[in-house]
This record gives structure tokens, C-alpha cells and sequence, in this order.
């Protein structure tokens, strides 16, 4: 093959997989809108959204993993909550409304035509800049 038909071949390659980026970056964008468009996603205190796609399925952002327990996301949310006892009504109350909100959240991104899966992933960086959003607030 001669050098210009490798590069004529090259470039074409190259300009699916740009293409082909630019699509999946194109549907994060979109199913995100579609997150924000939604009074009940967009008024809660922590914004679910969707980091990748891979395949059919939806990688979205989550307060909670098997590291991170519920409580620990709550009160890192709502930091009064930390002085409530165990059995407060309001833990609950919390409780049922993130697990509903997270749900709303999978929900309308499942009613995408190109997904039909979605992974929960814990939101370490919400995690690390709420700490150092925190840290900066002490000493201001």
C-alpha cells in the first residue's frame, strides 16, 4: 500500500474514533441535561449525574457504595443531622428521600433509548471537594 492510502487510511480510522467520542461525550451531556431539567433531581442538595457510558450502561454518580454507608452521606450532606440520635424520625425521613431522588435520578436516564443499565459509582470527588470546601470555610 502505498503512503498515501496508509494515511488516507490512517485518517479515516482516526476520524470514527474522534467521532465516536464526541458522541459518547455528546449523550453524558445530554442524559445530564435531561437530570437537570427535572425539579425533583435538580432541587435535591446533591446533584446525580451521569460520569460515563459504556456500552448500553450508565455510570452515575452515588452518595453511598459499599465503603460509604448512608448515614456518612447524609451527614456529609446535611452536617446538622450529626447531632441527631440513631432514631430520629428526620434519618429516616433522609434516608427515603435520597434512596427516592437516587432512583428518579437512574430512572429517567433508563428512559434514554441507548441505555439499558445503569452502575452506581461512588462520588469520591464530591467527597474531597465538599472536605476541602469545608476545611477552607474553618479558617475564614
Amino acid at each position: 500500500m502505498s503512503d498515501r492510502k496508509q494515511f488516507l487510511v490512517v485518517m479515516i480510522v482516526a476520524a470514527l474514533f474522534v467521532s465516536w467520542l464526541g458522541w459518547r461525550g455528546f449523550e453524558v451531556i445530554s442524559l445530564n441535561q435531561r437530570l437537570k431539567d427535572d425539579p425533583t433531581v435538580a432541587d435535591y442538595p446533591y446533584q446525580h449525574r451521569v460520569l460515563r457510558v459504556e456500552g448500553r450502561t450508565a455510570i452515575m454518580s452515588s452518595l453511598r457504595s459499599h465503603d460509604v454507608s448512608t448515614r456518612e452521606a447524609l451527614t456529609t450532606l446535611f452536617p446538622s443531622m450529626k447531632s441527631l440520635p440513631d432514631n430520629h424520625r428526620e434519618w429516616q425521613r433522609a434516608e427515603r428521600e435520597l434512596a427516592r431522588v437516587q432512583a428518579r435520578a437512574g430512572n429517567l436516564v433508563l428512559q434514554s433509548s441507548g441505555i439499558s443499565r445503569i452502575r452506581w459509582e461512588l462520588d469520591s470527588n464530591w467527597y474531597h471537594l465538599t472536605r476541602m470546601q469545608n476545611n477552607s470555610n474553618r479558617f475564614h
